[in-house]
């Protein structure tokens, strides 16, 4: 942003007499040309040119720029009845309405007279005393000027003017804020991220209403040049983790960043990794509840989604109404959900391993159930497994893609007609059928769908180990997922924590999770500065015996005009006796 220097000091009304002078002498942008040559470069050969006296040539650089767009409209017009002037705007990109009213036509209406009136600086009298926008500023660098029009907003030029004023006009068509798509929900917020950065801060902004929110942009991409915002809250988030983000964006060097999945995969710390080591959200509510844990949160111009960071696997399991209901049914909630997620892992493999290897660990009823079931059946269980496996990954796939009012019907014709035929046929045995169901079920009971998808991945190794070394190829994978767990690191912080290493306040919302009043600090991982999150008030009145006020045997109670209850006539009151 520019600062007033001595030719801006000049009068209204001596400017316009001094006008041709200075157009002469003054200082005029310094551009290398290019013919024939990208944008891009153009822009890049240039870096230092800055706004001249003379409108004509600021108006020649950014046409060589932008001219070539049949959007790109240039508006010519006069202030002061003779003193040229222009806006520049893409009209798809911005509010006209607004550009008319508060800008165009203030200025428009400006007169001789004024001038004469006022002695004020240029550019202080239009900036302040003219025009009505509220967000406007000025720039003297042309490459700024010209990012600033691509972003929607509106610039104007005025004849012996150095400094280009840039107004904030931008304005896209956008969906409203509706409820996520991925992330449903029983008790919670109906809202969730939409695609424009603006709403999306506001959106937290609006349920962290506190000077401490700290909120910075950083700009990626050669050409996107997208806007990442970098949320937390000051006073509670570790300083370095903080530093060490912005390192990390700061090194991203891309031609467009067009989702936070870009930047999910250029931050994270092991990219060969099936799991996810970095959350990501639709809704601002959960966002807003990992900011006051202390994590960091990221968001994207034109994304809807939100990078939580730092993240650790208990993380992936649990969902945003496990602390809006009562502890005792979202800790059962939870441990079902937890054992439908090593089901979806463990379940297939498992029924190889015991049918190919270990029979005898089968009750006899149901091995001969099974026995029965398989007679007939050509492929080994393993092939039958990966066959059906392989199968449901693809009907899955194929109902996510299809239109919304076809894939219900896919799914229902995928699953019925498609699976009992191939048990007709006898390719399938029906025990096989019933283990792959229960397995989708429970992968579909994991909240994420990028830790679901891990665990869909590596069913199949273990479906493979087990089918060659039985229950000793199932330990062996599981163990080899456990050792590559215990491995990963979300910037520093140990995937499996708290479990591993040992916390045993934390350990309280991992399986099963307390009362809230139970876990006053915030997570241990996350060294914050204030890691007290709950007063010491609020703690010991959940502790201490409830204080029952209306108690009958305190209050009295009183039934067809009669006094009844263990109190004393002085506690009762008989002023308002009621008859049945």
């Amino acid at each position: 942003m520019s600062v007033f220097t001595g030719e801006n000091c000049v009068t209204i009304w001596s400017w316009k007499k001094l006008r041709t002078k200075q157009t002469s002498t003054s200082q005029q942008p310094r551009m290398i040309p290019l013919k024939n040559s990208p944008a891009h470069q153009v822009m890049e050969a240039n870096k230092e040119a800055s706004v001249g006296t003379q409108l004509e040539a600021t108006i020649t650089y950014v046409q060589q720029i932008l001219g070539e767009n049949d959007d790109f409209i240039i508006r010519r017009f006069c202030i002061f009845d003779d003193l040229p002037a222009v806006v520049m705007f893409f009209p798809d990109l911005i509010d006209k309405q607004y550009l008319n009213d508060h800008i165009l036509k203030p200025l428009m209406l400006t007169s001789s007279q004024d001038a004469k009136a006022v002695s004020r600086p240029m550019k202080d009298y239009l900036l302040n005393d003219t025009l009505y926008a509220c967000e406007g500023r000025t720039e003297t660098q042309l490459n700024e000027i010209i990012q600033a029009i691509v972003e929607g907003k509106t610039v104007l030029l005025v004849d012996g003017v150095t400094d280009a004023f840039i107004f904030s006009t931008r304005h896209v068509d956008k969906r409203s804020i509706t409820q996520p798509e991925t992330e449903q929900v029983i008790r919670g917020a109906r809202e969730g991220f939409i695609e424009m950065l603006g709403t999306n801060l506001a959106l937290l902004r609006y349920r962290l209403p506190t000077p401490d929110l700290r909120i910075k942009t950083i700009r990626i991409g050669r050409i996107t040049k997208s806007k990442v915002a970098l949320c937390y809250i000051d006073g509670i988030v570790n300083p370095a983790l903080v530093e060490e983000v912005f390192r990390r964006l700061s090194l991203i060097d891309i031609d467009g960043i067009l989702d936070v999945g870009y930047l999910e995969q250029f931050i994270e710390d092991n990219h060969f990794s099936p799991f996810p080591q970095i959350q990501n959200t639709e809704r601002p509510d959960k966002a807003v509840a990992n900011l006051l844990e202390g994590r960091v949160v990221l968001l994207v111009d034109g994304s809807p989604f939100a990078l939580i960071l730092p993240t650790v696997f208990s993380q992936f399991y649990q969902t945003i109404e496990d602390y809006s209901e009562r502890f005792l049914l979202v800790s059962f909630i939870r441990l079902s959900r937890l054992v439908a997620l090593i089901f979806s892992l463990i379940f297939p493999s498992l029924y190889v391993a015991l049918i190919s290897f270990n029979p005898e660990l089968i009750p006899t009823e149901f091995a001969v159930a099974v026995a029965g079931g398989r007679a007939g059946v050509p492929f080994p269980s393993v092939i039958e497994v990966l066959i059906m496996e392989i199968s449901m990954e693809v009907l899955r796939e194929a109902t996510l893609r299809l239109p919304q009012q076809v894939g219900g019907a896919l799914s229902i014709v995928g699953v019925l007609v498609v699976g009992q035929a191939a048990v007709a046929a006898g390719f399938i045995s029906p025990i096989t059928v019933v283990i792959i169901a229960l397995t989708t079920i429970g992968s579909f009971a994991t909240p994420a769908y990028n830790a679901a998808l891990a665990l869909r991945l590596l069913r199949f190794p273990l479906v493979i180990l087990s089918g060659i070394f039985g229950l000793y190829g199932v330990m062996i994978g599981l163990i080899l997922i456990a050792n590559h767990m215990l491995s990963l690191r979300s910037f520093g912080v140990p995937y499996l924590s708290p479990v591993v290493p040992g916390n045993f306040q934390g350990m309280k919302d991992t399986i099963a999770r307390l009362p809230l009043w139970s876990m006053p600090k915030r997570p241990a991982l996350l060294h914050t500065p204030n890691d007290t999150r709950l007063g010491k008030i609020t703690k010991e009145m959940s502790e201490e015996a409830p204080n029952n006020t209306l108690d009958p045997l305190k209050v009295g109670d009183t039934r067809r005009n009669v006094t009844d209850g263990a109190s004393s006539p002085g506690n009762s009151d008989t002023s308002g006796d009621h008859t049945d």
